[in-house]
């Protein structure tokens, strides 16, 4: 196994990382946003009212997303161990 195998390994982990976190990511990015308008337009300015509906929000997009997730990661699992028996380490 060369340099240039684990450099491409490390970068598709990383991008599987990235894409299998994105729905969370993306649910708290929205939430954030709606909260912000929110309160931006009511002026309602308490710092903890944006705690619960992200949690409740993360927790939700967790239960929705974790197959995708599992999916992704077990593809990148599955193409390491195959490069494992191939390569003989």
């Amino acid at each position: 196994m060369t340099e240039a195998d684990v450099i491409s390994i490390l970068k598709e982990a990383i991008w599987t990382i990235l894409i299998a976190a994105s729905p969370i990511l993306a649910c708290a990015l929205a939430i954030g946003l709606f909260i912000a308008f929110f309160q931006a337009l009511t002026q309602i300015q308490e710092m903890t009212l944006t705690f619960v509906p992200k949690i409740v929000g993360i927790l939700i997009a967790l239960t929705v997303s974790i197959p995708f997730m599992f999916s992704s990661i077990q593809q990148l699992s599955d193409k390491i161990f195959d490069l494992i028996v191939v390569s003989g380490l």
